[in-house]
């Protein structure tokens, strides 16, 4: 097949979502196919490259942070990137479009089916679902629910990450079957060194923003004082400057290290030197943050919410604590805190559990049947 992914975010930009596109892109190469990748222009990031067999084609777009992105930003994705198709459908003649996010990649794949014929599938994050973050995006679903609905009635496929999304998208439209597919991780780009186990060192990673809980976090490492730990924040965004004035408020600023955005192979230099991952997330699809962590041998402490619920099991290889309770949290956490062996045995048992369920190879097969299945109906 030949399929046109198209995604606003791809790596070294975006988060959870760019790396699965890239790594689903990847595989699916090495399967066999050929794959162009639509998505956006940052700074000094070349206009188009072959990386892993995959060719990228990034757009000029009004995109200005590296790590996210405003509804503003993507419009301008939608339009820009829908005129840079008219270049690509005649010299690559795509068989499918991979949309990622249903808004804005699957109003660019909804024109070129209008247009070309050419049949899409959409595969939902979460911040292009209805209901997901409704403190952050309410406003932007109830104008886009319109558009979403026409996107999803002319998708081939509908795919979600999570048994969470899949039930805020049932929720916000039930006339489709919506199949799981999770994320997955490359445990080879991920060591599982000879590390210390004492002391306790903490490390979070991803977008420093309300969704990700580190006000909840802070709240309950500064109850556990009397414990020896360390905390690595990998990440940046909004709530910066606020975790750092509750740090100096609380007195345990000099335990914890703010870090900014970082590269990818710079947080697995982070994963690799922790020897505990914290994830008190209000909300997520299917975290990579998690999924890396656990490959890099880490015991999580990470909230029970959809997705951190598919990946950690409780009491094996970490523990899980209802959203938004510090007091749960500040308990999961104490032990573990104490108990050196705890965490290697949690972190031995959280690699097993990747290699044992989550490939990227497995996945990119289930997106392989998927596509293939929606490319073989328009052809009967």
């Amino acid at each position: 097949m030949k399929i046109l992914l198209i995604n606003s975010e791809y790596p070294p930009i975006g988060g959870g979502a760019g790396n699965a596109s890239s790594n689903i892109a990847r595989m699916l190469v090495q399967r066999g196919h050929d794959v162009l990748v639509l998505t956006s222009h940052w700074n000094d990031l070349p206009f188009e490259e072959t990386r892993d067999g995959v060719e990228v084609i990034r757009q000029s777009t009004l995109r200005r942070r590296m790590d996210r992105s405003n509804a503003f930003e993507q419009i301008s994705f939608i339009f820009s990137a829908s005129f840079r198709t008219f270049s690509l459908i005649r010299p690559f003649k795509p068989d499918i479009t991979l949309a990622f996010f249903g808004l804005p990649s699957g109003a660019v794949a909804l024109l070129l089916k209008w247009l070309y014929r050419i049949p899409y599938v959409v595969s939902l994050r979460g911040g292009d679902v209805p209901g997901f973050r409704p403190y952050d995006f309410r406003i932007y679903h109830k104008l886009a629910a319109p558009f979403l609905h026409l996107i999803w009635g002319n998708a081939d496929s509908i795919i979600a990450n999570s048994n969470g999304l899949q039930k805020l998208a049932l929720a916000f439209d039930s006339r489709y079957t919506i199949p799981i597919i999770s994320n997955g991780v490359d445990t080879s780009q991920f060591t599982t060194p000879n590390r210390d186990w004492s002391p306790p060192r903490i490390l979070s990673a991803g977008r420093v923003v309300y969704q990700k809980g580190f006000d909840l976090a802070m709240c309950a490492l500064s109850q556990l004082k009397d414990l020896e730990w360390i905390w690595t924040i990998a990440g940046d965004g909004p709530q910066m400057p606020m975790l750092k004035a509750m740090s100096k408020e609380y007195g345990i600023n000099e335990r914890i290290r703010f870090l900014g955005w970082l590269s990818s192979e710079q947080i697995k230099e982070q994963y690799a030197a922790a020897n505990l991952f914290l994830f008190p997330s209000r909300h997520e699809g299917m975290p990579n943050a998690v999924l890396e962590a656990m490959a890099s041998g880490l015991p999580v402490v990470a909230t029970k919410i959809a997705g951190n619920e598919e990946l950690v099991v409780d009491g094996e290889t970490g523990r899980l604590v209802p959203a938004e309770d510090v007091d749960a949290l500040r308990e999961s956490l104490r032990p573990l805190l104490v108990e050196a062996q705890m965490r290697e045995q949690m972190g031995r048992a959280a690699r097993q559990r990747v290699e044992s369920s989550f490939s990227w190879a497995h996945v990119a097969q289930r997106y392989e049947n998927i596509l293939q299945r929606s490319v073989g109906n328009l052809k009967r």
